[in-house]
């Protein structure tokens, strides 16, 4: 955050469930920052949700969301905190429970923004492409293999790292097909350049002779010209 100071940008973290402690919050909170956390379901707050009061609206595929402003225990503010809840599977409803609320899976969100409850939802759920990103990362690029000696080399060679992975994420956006944007990379080295093909020499060239059944002849053909 010390760098982003004098950007004047609007910071908010956007954090799982492993993040939700008071101190955090009261941290980001200190530095004027908006988050949206994912909250633990502890008993004290799971029984907020029997208040005759809360009222659940049902949103797309079945979700329903309310919002209330309460605390846990050992917090010493009250907070703004989104519940998301959907229904079992069927199988999993099918045995009845005397605890009205049962048959639903709930989540909660704790949040300083201004965003509706189901914003709220909606915008912890990109996390989940995030992840994406990082196993990418994580298991593409080897980022999780740093065996250099040096905490300042394995710092050096995890930012050339992100540098290459950020590279190749502009080269999908600019080069690739709607449909191929998703491929990680290695599908892409398998498709374009692990290819099987053979070696022919023509005159003073030697090229990549590739199979007529290969079915992306074209585009690797078209991406040499170009």
């Amino acid at each position: 955050m010390a760098h982003l100071e004098e950007e004047d940008l609007e910071v908010t973290f956007r954090m799982d469930s492993g993040y939700f402690d008071e101190e955090l919050l009261k941290t980001i909170e200190s530095l004027d920052c908006r988050y949206v956390i994912k909250g633990k379901a502890y008993p004290t707050l799971v029984a907020k949700l029997t208040d005759p009061s809360i009222v659940f609206n049902t949103g797309e595929e079945g979700q329903e969301t309310t919002e209330l402003v309460t605390s846990l225990n050992t917090w010493k503010k009250n907070r703004r905190f989104v519940v998301s809840r959907v229904l079992k599977d069927e199988e999993d409803r099918a045995q009845l429970s005397f605890l009205e609320g049962e048959e639903y899976v709930y989540s909660f969100f704790v949040t300083n923004t201004e965003l509706s409850p189901e914003e709220v939802v909606e915008f912890y759920q990109k996390r989940g492409n995030c992840e994406n990103y990082i196993k990418e990362a994580k298991y593409d690029m080897a980022v999780g293999r740093l065996l250099l000696n040096s905490f300042w080399s394995n710092e050096a060679s995890f930012q050339l790292m992100m540098l290459a992975y950020n590279l190749f994420l502009l080269f999908k956006i600019d080069s690739l097909r709607t449909s191929e944007y998703r491929q990680q990379i290695k599908t892409f080295r398998l498709k374009y350049i692990f290819l099987a093909g053979k070696i022919v020499r023509t005159a003073r060239s030697v090229v990549k002779k590739l199979s007529e059944r290969y079915p992306y002849r074209e585009i690797y053909e078209r991406s040499l010209s170009g």
